[in-house]
């Protein structure tokens, strides 16, 4: 008796461990109402369910068992696959996993009522689970060249579905396990079934944990760097994100600089919430206008700054230019028939040699463009 309870014991401590990573997962979720989280969450919860289940031996009825704590893992690897593609956006959907757990349920049935078959059940669970899991780590195979934490989370997830089919054969090969739930709960194939999944599934859940932590980290650095009001990097953002490029081309590096004429009047004629329309406005015409691959940036108040990492002066100026005509042949309807310009300052790396004497003479030809009567681009000059 005291050896059943000491076995018992042990064998809750992996499902004991997936259940503390599910409430880490709910907890992340009560603070950030991402759906892939309360997946994860739920997850755990259903595998510990599930183990829970067939260790301690409820319901009573074998076939029931079965069909119960077989529903209750399908459900949690499920739940766990559809969690990590929610995340990176390429979820199976709703009627996918419907017909995955059917499929789990209709087999588990077969195998027990119809044609009764342990180590047919055994495979199918197991085989099935670890199928469907290298399935998931295929579908997010690009991760391996993105974020390290992103890696690591592809790597896990797929070393953690191959394993599922050595350990399977290695533990039951073409026979398995007798002795009816006391026999089965000392065999190989259990004790390392749940050594497995305590160890590689804790390690699956810290991965999956770590990659979400990290998304919560980068969205909280995102809004840092973003200007709220037009979607553009903000000053901070900007000076950031242009660093490296301007390290692997720093003779090849232009800015251009705009600042909206006269923008005060509108804010005193129009009011400041259509001066916040115009701004937004300014900033959609810049992105669709840029080229592609330049770094564009609100840097404050009403002046923009274009990066361009490989671009000549001429290559600025033009681009500069082509801003300027789309700026002053926009209209916008808050301010019925006053047309809104923006005058260009450009400047060159190979000029300037640093990013501060960059952006000072960028701005002092802005400032000559605005001396010189406005809606114009100036390149050259101190």
């Amino acid at each position: 008796m005291q050896g059943s309870v000491v076995r018992v014991t042990l064998s809750l401590i992996g499902p004991g461990i997936i259940g503390v990573f599910g409430l880490a997962f709910l907890a992340a979720w009560s603070y950030d109402r991402r759906p892939y989280l309360s997946l994860l969450a739920a997850a755990c919860a259903l595998f510990a369910l599930g183990a829970s289940s067939q260790i301690l031996y409820v319901p009573r009825d074998t076939g029931l068992n079965a069909m119960v704590s077989g529903a209750l893992y399908s459900c949690a690897v499920i739940a766990a696959v559809e969690g990590v593609l929610i995340r990176s956006g390429r979820a199976f959907g709703v009627w996918i996993d419907v017909a995955i757990f059917a499929a789990f349920s209709l087999a588990l049935y077969y195998f027990f009522y119809v044609d009764r078959s342990l180590l047919a059940r055994i495979y199918v669970q197991n085989f099935g689970y670890g199928l469907l899991l290298c399935v998931a780590a295929l579908r997010l195979s690009q991760l391996r060249s993105s974020r390290l934490v992103d890696r690591i989370l592809f790597w896990t997830l797929l070393l953690f579905g191959l394993h599922f089919f050595p350990r399977t054969v290695f533990t039951v090969g073409v026979s398995a396990p007798s002795g009816g739930p006391l026999g089965f709960a000392d065999s190989v194939f259990w004790q390392t079934l749940q050594l497995s999944l305590a160890v590689l599934g804790a390690a699956l859940a810290m991965a999956i944990l770590a990659a979400s932590v990290s998304d919560l980290m980068e969205d909280l650095r995102r809004e840092r760097d973003l200007d709220h009001l037009t979607g553009l990097l903000n000053r901070r953002g900007f000076e950031a994100a242009l660093a490296p490029p301007l390290r692997r081309a720093p003779d090849g590096a232009s800015l251009i600089l705009c600042d909206v004429d006269h923008f005060k009047s509108i804010n005193d004629g129009f009011g400041h919430d259509v001066g916040d329309v115009v701004l937004q406005e300014i900033g959609a015409i810049l992105r669709r206008t840029a080229r592609k691959g330049d770094l564009i940036g609100r840097l404050g108040g009403e002046e923009f700054a274009v990066f361009l990492p490989d671009a000549s002066r001429s290559d600025a100026a033009e681009c500069a230019e082509r801003l300027r005509k789309a700026i002053a042949s926009s209209r916008i309807p808050a301010l019925g028939d006053r047309a809104v310009t923006a005058s260009f300052g450009v400047a060159t790396i190979r000029e300037a040699g640093d990013w501060t004497a960059l952006y000072k003479l960028a701005d002092s030809r802005l400032y000559q463009a605005k001396a010189a009567g406005r809606d114009r681009t100036v390149d050259r000059g101190a």
